[in-house]
């Protein structure tokens, strides 16, 4: 790790004195990277391009006549301009609010209003068009400021709070705002997924972002020199602290990928060292290449498991857990056969991918790290900015969260609850003193819900969550994520709801994947084109079948004896799903509630 170049939480104080500090240090350095739709090239930023970006922001701020503490809200895809709000309103003293682009506009108004937030920067016009019936409600929103303006008037009313960025903003760059900030100040108000009821807001400090942000690079040993690939939305903790606030600190580019969709092709295209990322992108690629191998030969399959298996086998004698044996010879060829091209298709140069936001299966993780990636999951929470424990390099146990990070402390609680005591701890949920006083014990440790057990030598493993525990009427206690997880590892299964609670068998809502459904139909002699055919009993006792193969490691008791597929996808558009793409469970239950009490009939 360069020390010359990495700034550390002291000498940052702030996030906008880390963002100046940056600015001084390394002004030509290249510090983001993003595709010009207009021009169809990636373009380029300095240090120095940011700070005059940055300063024309907080000219364009200040006409708004904020005092520190004001919130302003951002509902902006991952960008140089993500960047530019953000550090343009720490620089002031305001406060910033993130929004995910995806979510609905109802919950934005909820947001908007529950926050207090005067001013509210979109991406494009077609956002504003969403939230546009609403705003009747948004009477504290002083300007509607658009980047992506169509040159069309939005609104037939021409509302004044409505602007282009490009008009609101001056032409001429000037100094940036110099300020003696409080670490221990309130920066950014997050809020939560809210997968049983409305999202509430998680309160971070500057001091909160910037001591996991310190504590993440440096024990995953990030240097200066990678470009980190930026595709999780900035909205998410994770992102923000160890894909954004980290990288300045360290001083690494950062590249933002134009969409999920053509994320395949911009790996190929940047070539990029680190990757943040949750685990469904990791388990689709996975899908994916089971999906290949099944059309491939026998023999391929063949090489394919061999590579896999031999380097598992390296990989554990590295980690220093098994001793090396003579199949290890086999690694060069089956390197240079197998995972050499797997990496390829990574872009080649993967020093370090991280998983986080939720627990990745062994098989991806062993078939991942088997192949030579440099695979990490860790753990968190919003409420603790948000990384609490991570694996590294040289202390990797997949089937863990990893041990806690320098200055992290945790302990179990009643029924094994995780408590945790970190710098990252939030200052509590905006406008909410019970939910606050709820999540934290008597001594101030913070309550994670999940239910975990820690090793001899500090690994965190965590076993389920407190309030997702299914307990069937003969007693049997279920945590129904891990079969959930299970099933979806086949990609015919898009999603899974599994139910049983106070009932005396288990079921589960499932949707098909769209990809697999026409083949699946056709294979059962039915009309693809009626999704009507998904309830046909033939098909139905095959899928309860392989959902049974997917859960063969599980208990006796952990079996689903009723089902209903389901061809309509739970997404955040139809409410089902939140923007960081948990199920909201007790909506799922509500809208299938008839067909729940079918399965129990």
């Amino acid at each position: 790790m360069d020390s010359s170049v990495t700034i550390n939480r002291q000498t940052a104080k702030t996030l906008d004195g880390l963002f100046r500090t940056r600015v001084q240090q390394t002004p030509d350095r290249e510090a983001y990277r993003s595709y010009d739709k207009n021009q169809k090239a990636w373009l380029s930023y300095s240090w120095q391009d940011m700070a005059d970006y940055v300063s024309r922001w907080q000219a364009a701020f200040k006409t708004l006549d904020l005092q520190e503490g004001d919130r302003i809200a951002m509902v902006l895809k991952n960008s140089p301009e993500w960047v530019a709000v953000d550090m343009a309103a720490q620089g002031l003293g305001l406060v910033d609010v993130p929004l995910y682009t995806d979510d609905r506009p109802d919950n934005i108004a909820y947001i908007l209003n529950d926050s207090g937030s005067q001013c509210l920067v979109m991406q494009d016009t077609s956002q504003w068009k969403q939230l546009a019936p609403l705003k009747n409600e948004l009477g504290n929103i002083k300007k509607f400021v658009i980047i992506e303006w169509d040159g069309e008037s939005p609104l037939a009313d021409n509302d004044e709070r409505v602007v282009a960025a490009s008009q609101w903003l001056p032409e001429q760059a000037g100094p940036l705002n110099e300020r003696d900030g409080d670490p221990d100040a309130l920066a950014s108000i997050v809020y939560t997924s809210g997968t049983t009821g409305r999202s509430k807001g998680v309160m971070l400090s500057h001091s909160n972002f910037l001591s996991i942000a310190d504590a993440s690079y440096t024990a995953l040993e990030i240097s200066g020199d990678n470009l980190f690939l930026s595709f999780l939305p900035l909205s998410h903790t994770l992102e923000r602290t160890c894909g954004y606030y980290a990288p300045m600190m360290c001083g690494g580019t950062i590249a933002y990928a134009r969409s999920v969709q053509l994320l395949a092709e911009d790996i190929q295209n940047l070539s990029p060292t680190v990757i943040i990322s949750v685990p469904r992108i990791f388990e689709r690629i996975y899908d994916k290449l089971n999906e290949q191998l099944s059309k491939g030969s026998p023999a391929k399959r063949a090489i394919f498991n061999l590579a896999v298996n031999v380097g598992w086998k390296r990989f554990n004698v590295q980690q220093k857990r098994s001793l090396p044996g003579p199949s290890l010879l086999l690694w060069p060829l089956l390197n240079k056969l197998v995972a050499s091209q797997i990496q390829q298709k990574l872009g080649g140069r993967v020093r370090l991918a991280v998983s986080g936001g939720a627990a990745i299966p062994f098989p991806v993780a062993r078939t991942f790290l088997g192949l030579g990636l440099n695979l990490v999951q860790g753990y968190g929470m919003t409420e603790c900015s948000p990384v609490v424990s991570a694996n590294i390099n040289r202390h990797n146990d997949p089937v863990s969260v990893g041990k806690c990070l320098p200055g992290v402390d945790v302990r179990l609680g009643d029924n094994d609850e995780l408590e945790v005591q970190s710098p990252g701890n939030m200052l509590g949920y905006w406008n909410n003193e019970q939910a606050t006083k709820d999540v934290f014990t008597a001594d101030g440790w913070l309550r994670s819900g999940d239910k975990a057990k820690v090793t001899n030598d500090g690994f965190v493993h965590i076993t389920g969550r407190i309030k997702d525990i299914l307990v069937l009427s003969n007693g049997e206690k279920i945590p129904p994520g891990d079969m959930e997880q299970a099933i979806t590892l086949n990609p015919l299964f898009e999603q899974a709801l599994v139910i049983g609670e106070a009932k005396p068998y288990l079921s589960a809502l499932l949707v098909i994947n769209p990809e697999q459904w026409e083949a699946l139909a056709t294979a059962h002699n039915l009309d693809p084109n009626d999704k009507n055919q998904v309830a046909d009993n033939k098909l139905n006792k095959a899928l309860i079948k392989t959902v049974g193969e997917c859960l063969s490691d599980f208990p006796g008791y952990a079996k689903i004896r009723r089902i209903t597929p389901l061809l309509e996808p739970w997404t955040v558009e139809n409410g089902l799903l939140t923007p960081t793409l948990k199920i909201k469970r007790p909506l799922v239950i509500n809208q299938y509630q008839q067909a729940i009490e079918q399965m129990y009939g």
